[in-house]
């Protein structure tokens, strides 16, 4: 069966790893015949939420920015799969930032019930998504019937486009997208 997969890559620097994979597991998910949207924060504007919570009583924020839009993406989605650098051993701000102003979801419903993770960080320690993925959880916690479906985590890799060259980390970002 189809579905309609929303891909947000958070990371905001050229040639990302994050962003690499994203695309790997765009390719896995597209060949298994889904329906795939590429959403990248690079070049958006995303300010930060008010904690106004008007968008409860309007249905969207009232902020006019991207991130409305990208909402509005999510709501329509029945995957998300979220793509970011680890900063601090947490996610990048970006997407903590995007995640806040999609508090209208709340409100306004949603059709996503799984939730896919992509975090690549410097540090090549195993388990270094792990912060990223609490993190992560404590959002989709807030949502009746969504989970975190599959994570790939690539650590150690410090230098933008390193992911590229890692044959078995690309097959993992790929096989996720293929399982969706």
């Amino acid at each position: 069966m189809s579905k309609k997969v929303l891909i947000i890559s958070t990371s905001l620097r050229n040639n990302a790893n994050s962003e690499i994979l994203a695309h790997e597991t765009e390719r896995g998910a597209k060949d298994a015949g889904h329906d795939v949207e590429f959403v990248t924060l690079k070049d958006k504007t995303i300010n930060f939420c008010k904690g106004c919570l008007a968008c409860q009583k309007i249905g969207h924020c009232v902020i006019n920015d991207d991130a409305n839009a990208i909402t509005e993406k999510m709501k329509e989605a029945d995957v998300i799969v979220w793509a970011t650098p680890v900063y601090y051993y947490e996610m990048a701000g970006q997407m903590k930032t995007m995640i806040d102003r999609a508090n209208s979801l709340f409100a306004t419903g949603h059709q996503f019930k799984e939730i896919y993770l992509i975090a690549t960080a410097a540090d090549g320690s195993q388990g270094v998504a792990q912060t990223v993925i609490n993190g992560l959880n404590g959002w989709i916690a807030c949502f009746s019937g969504v989970k975190l479906c599959g994570y790939v985590e690539g650590a150690g890799l410090e230098g933008a486009n390193e992911a590229k060259d890692n044959k078995n980390l690309m097959e993992e970002a790929y096989n996720m997208g293929k399982n969706i």
